[in-house]
């Protein structure tokens, strides 16, 4: 079996990607107070823990080993596609890139970008009216930069699945549903009966269809 070698200990790939991606959303997110420096933190520990993975020490892979020299016999565990677990564990055959999945991927990290930069022009400018943001996706969703931000992590969870992407992605869900609480409690605080009506007829997360 002749392995690939070079698939892993890039390090200035896990660098150069890391930074794209955790830049590129702060130029949308843009964190101002201490809050926002944490949520977006943790998003950012995401993306390094993703690219680690994948470019530089394959953690999981190496976890899971055993079994999937076992389990696959033919499977070249070293090679770089053997990372893209969701296409091994699923039988798929051919480059992984143009799976199902992996394209699924590709719409929810589109997206996800797409809603975070929309939300953020909608906010930016309602705060600097002082104003309550409504317009665009906050018409939809009261907190569309965190869902925009779940659909950016769902989208390299279907791409790049490892141990610790997984165990960190249900605590990520949970500290942006209590940052969104928090949130509200202040927004009616500033607003009140405007925000009142605004959160009655808007879904916090889920958007009516």
């Amino acid at each position: 079996m002749n392995h690939d070698t070079s698939a892993y200990g890039l390090w200035s790939l896990v660098v150069l990607n890391s930074a794209i991606f955790v830049l590129f959303a702060y130029s949308f997110f843009k964190p101002a107070t201490a809050r926002d420096w944490r949520s977006f933190g943790a998003f950012s520990a995401f993306i390094v823990a993703l690219f680690v993975e994948m470019y530089g020490f394959p953690l999981t892979i190496y976890l899971l080993s055993g079994w999937l020299q076992t389990r696959y016999p033919g499977l070249d565990i070293l090679s770089h596609n053997a990372g893209h677990l969701w296409s091994t564990l699923l039988g798929e055959k051919g480059n992984p890139h143009f799976g199902v999945l992996h394209i699924a991927s590709y719409v929810f990290l589109g997206y996800g970008f797409y809603l975070l930069s929309t939300a953020w022009n909608v906010l930016y400018h309602a705060q600097r009216r002082h104003t309550l943001a409504t317009a665009g996706p906050y018409a939809r969703v009261r907190h569309p930069q965190y869902v925009a931000f779940v659909l950016i992590l769902l989208g390299f969870l279907l791409q790049w699945p490892t141990v610790l992407t997984l165990l960190m992605f249900p605590v990520l869900l949970l500290m942006y549903r209590r940052l969104a609480v928090t949130e509200e409690a202040e927004m009616q605080a500033q607003f009140g009966a405007t925000y009142t009506h605004y959160a009655a007829q808007t879904p916090r997360f889920f958007p009516h269809f």
